[in-house]
This record gives C-alpha cells, structure tokens and sequence, in this order.
C-alpha cells in the first residue's frame, strides 16, 4: 500500500513535469527518485511517515513552479549529503556539476547551531550569499520551508513558533522581494496558523462568510465583464476571481479598523488577455460600463514595481452597485506575478530575459552584510532595507526607484548617484517644491535641484533620511571632510 501510495505521487510529479516542459527527457528524474528512495530507506520524519516525501513534496512544488529539471533533481536530493550515506561527490558523478552545486547551496543552508538572534542573524548571512552565488537555491528552500510547514504539527510548540516565526520574519519578505507572490502568501498562511492561531481561525471565518456572500456576485460579475469583451470582439484567454490571501487580508484589515468593507480587493476580478495593447482595450472597455472609482487605477505595466510585477489594476462600481477591483494583464505577466523571478527560468528556455539586472539588491546586501559584524546593527538594516514595506516612485525621466517606506528626498537623491546626494540644495515633489525630510509615497516624481558648488552633505540629514545607502554614504564624506580638515589645521 505504502508502496503504490508513492508511485501514485512520483507519477503526478511526472505528469506536471511533461505539462510545463514536454520536450525534457524523464530518465534522469526517475534516476534522481530511486536515487533518493535508495538514500532515506528506512528514515521516518518526526510526523511519522517515510523520509521520502519530503524530498518528493519539495520536488513537487518546483515542477508546479514550472522550472527546470536541473532544479527538480536537486529538489529531490537535497537532504541526501547531510541526512545519508551518500555525498557530494556521488551527486555530481551521477547527475552532474550542476545538480551537485545546487545540492551544495542547499545544504550550506543547512543546520545552525546558534539560539536566539545570533541564530537568526546567522540564517540571514546564509540566504544571502546563497542567493548572490546561485538565486536557484532560494527557490529549492522555499518549497523545502513549505513542506516542513505543513507538517509542523507534527513538531513541539516551541519549534513550531520558532519555525513560523523564521518564515514570516525572513521567508516570506524575501519572497515578496522576488515578486513571488504565490509562494509568498503560501509560506504566510502556513507560518500563520501556527503563530496566531486564534486571528487565523477568526480571518479564515470571515473569508469563508464573504465568499458564500460574494460568489453569486461574483460569477455575475465574471460573466458581464466576458460579454462585454465578446460584444466588443476582444479575444480573452481568461476571467476568473481570485481571494486575497489570509495573511494579506489580516493585515489589511488591521488598518481598516477591522471592517471587511472597507478592503476592495477581498476579491479581485483578474482578466488575462493575449497582449499589451488589449490590456488597455479591456481596461477602457471595463470604465464605460463599470465607472471607476477616483484615484484607484494604477498603471505597473508603463511604470512596473522593481521586482518585475506588471499589471492594470482599477477599482470600479459593478452594476449591483458592488466595488471590486479588475486586474488585467498578459499571460506572460501573469506568471510572473503568481511565481516572479521563478518565471524567468521557464520563459529563459524561449529566449527572455535573464533575471540578473532585478537582482541588484542582493549583491548590494552581501557586500553590506560582510561588512556589519554587529548583529543588532545588521538587524536593523534588514528591517529597513529589506524587510520594511516598499513605495515605488519615479525620476522626471520615467525611471523607476524602489526605496522603503517613508524614504525622503534624500535618501532618493543618494540612490540615484552619490554626487546628486552632496550637491542637494532642494527637492520638487510632482512640480511643487517640498522640505528634504518629506516622507515620499509610491507614484510620487521626485526631480533633485543640485548646488554644483556644493561639496558636502549637511550633517543634519543624518536626523531624518532612511535608508543606510543614505546614511552610509552621508557620514563617509563628511568623515572624509573632517580629516582633511585636520590635515590643513596641521
């Protein structure tokens, strides 16, 4: 029985494989799963079943994920060097060079043996370098992270909280920061039920009230947008509705005074169409028949959000008088917000782009995180340069700037160059002259006056600006400043 159990499973891994890349050749697949079998026999996991699926789980959720088979074989034997018999060195003479590194990665990630925050600071150091040296080792951890949550019953109390806790604090904000929302939301909800039991079965309540309230609504809904495309001969490939996910939905709810009312995009009505120029048709279409409410669309294809996600998002009044939101995009764009830089491998094979240039910021935290030895500190800057909310706002070119929240020109200034930082005499926000510590918000245009006789920053910007590329930047030149100083008086 147990055995039929786990080739059914392998089978359905088969199956999703052949979906999203029929061409790949299963041989090695099959290799890599006795290989595995082979290596955890007789193993059992602290839930009580055979080793095996955990590896056979993680392995799943890359193939749903659509990546390579490079990255599935690694799925299925990453526990193997440090959990068997088998090494390293078996790895790579059976599956390859490729396979093995990744394995590699993976496994470097493995045990700590810190409590408390050094423990934490440590798992930080890790994932970082790990994701600069090879971005396919993050996207192995997240589904090996998910697997491990889904049997996190099977823990104690307090390695579950430690384990939901690690996964809110640092998984899922580095997933957000890849644009992997899916994963995202999936590695929150889990985390969620065991840290906040109580505000997860009162949010799970009202999800599944709303949804019986709503759903009428919604297929009427679903329906009147595909009728109004057909009348005005648009070709679409799909409308559906899609329920914000639990822990996005708590939160949000937390700053709407816990009103359901007040959250427009409880259920989000999503239009996939074929191309760019149709996802501007349907939107016009959509406000002739739905009017839109005023300061509600948001245009992330002309301008997308740093980490790729693009979208025409538009909240409008339904003909029963109802608000919801309409997100239209391509197909294309629609994978890559449900799987972000994931979606990059599967589409790399037809010749796109490769992620690296949206990377930027990870090669920026391991060269910063190499340098700060002070744990609290480090802390401290992954709270504000990583892991704090995200606004989007742009430069009178177009250009668009990631910065955390509650960024001020200056911090701006120094993200675009350093010497725009030491000459700011000013700042205009959207044309109108604004003081340097204004708090920015996404959408804003930010245009930098600069004084070209200006050498120095001003000492007080360290008061209010956010960002530690600001601060850092801000106290080496006026360090310098002060040697030289000393130099003269000498």
């Amino acid at each position: 029985m147990e055995a039929q159990l786990l080739e059914k499973n392998f089978q359905i891994l088969l199956k999703t494989i052949r979906l999203y890349h029929p061409k790949t050749d299963l041989e090695m697949i099959k290799l890599a799963f006795e290989f595995a079998v082979n290596a955890h026999t007789g193993q059992k996991r602290m839930s009580g079943e055979d080793y095996i699926y955990h590896p056979l789980a993680t392995a799943q959720t890359l193939a749903e994920m659509k990546l390579s088979p490079n990255i599935i074989i690694a799925g299925l034997l990453h526990d193997v060097p440090e959990d068997t018999k088998f090494t390293l060195e078996d790895i790579k003479k059976d599956f390859g060079e490729d396979v093995a590194s990744l394995v590699n990665g993976i496994t470097k990630l493995g045990t700590i043996k810190y409590r408390g925050m050094e423990r934490y600071i440590e798992n930080l150091r890790k994932m970082f370098i790990a994701m600069a040296e090879d971005l396919r080792v993050i996207l192995i951890k997240f589904a090996d992270r998910l697997h491990n949550l889904k049997t996190l019953y099977a823990l104690p109390r307090n390695k579950q909280i430690r384990i939901a806790s690690e996964v809110l604090e640092i998984y899922a904000p580095i997933a957000n920061r890849l644009g992997m929302y899916e994963m995202k939301g999936l590695l929150e909800e889990e985390a969620f039920k065991y840290l906040y039991p109580k505000e997860y079965n009162w949010i799970k309540q009202i999800v599944e009230e709303q949804k019986k309230a709503k759903e009428k609504h919604l297929e009427k809904n679903i329906e009147f947008i595909k009728q109004i495309l057909k009348k005005e001969k648009i070709t679409f490939i799909e409308v559906r509705g899609r329920v914000k996910q639990l822990y996005s939905l708590y939160q949000k709810l937390l700053k709407h005074d816990k009103d359901i009312n007040r959250v427009y995009d409880f259920i989000a009505l999503r239009v996939i169409v074929k191309d760019v120029p149709t996802c501007y048709a349907v939107m016009g279409i959509i406000h002739k028949e739905m009017k839109p409410l005023k300061g509600r669309i948001k245009d992330f294809i002309a301008q997308p959000k740093p980490n790729g996600y693009s979208s025409l998002h538009t909240t409008v009044f339904t003909p029963e008088g109802q608000i919801v939101e309409v997100q239209i995009r391509t197909k294309e764009m629609d994978e890559e917000a449900e799987y972000g830089i994931a979606a990059h491998w599967y589409y790399d094979e037809k010749g796109s782009i490769k992620p690296d240039k949206k990377m930027k910021w990870i090669k920026e935290l391991t060269k910063w995180q190499k340098e700060v030895t002070e744990n609290q500190k480090l802390l401290e800057r992954l709270k504000i340069d990583v892991f704090q909310d995200r606004i989007f706002v742009f430069t009178p070119k177009g250009d668009v700037i990631d910065l955390p929240k509650e960024s001020t020109p200056i911090d701006f200034a120094y993200h675009v160059h350093t010497d725009i930082g030491n000459q700011c005499a000013g700042a205009l926000i959207n044309n109108h002259i604004a003081p340097l510590n204004t708090p920015l918000k996404s959408g804003d245009m930010i245009e930098i006056l600069i004084d070209k006789n200006r050498k120095y920053p001003n000492q007080d910007w360290l008061k209010f600006v956010k960002t530690n590329v600001a601060k850092g930047k801000i106290r080496a030149i006026l360090a310098k400043r002060t040697l030289l100083e000393k130099f003269l008086k000498k």
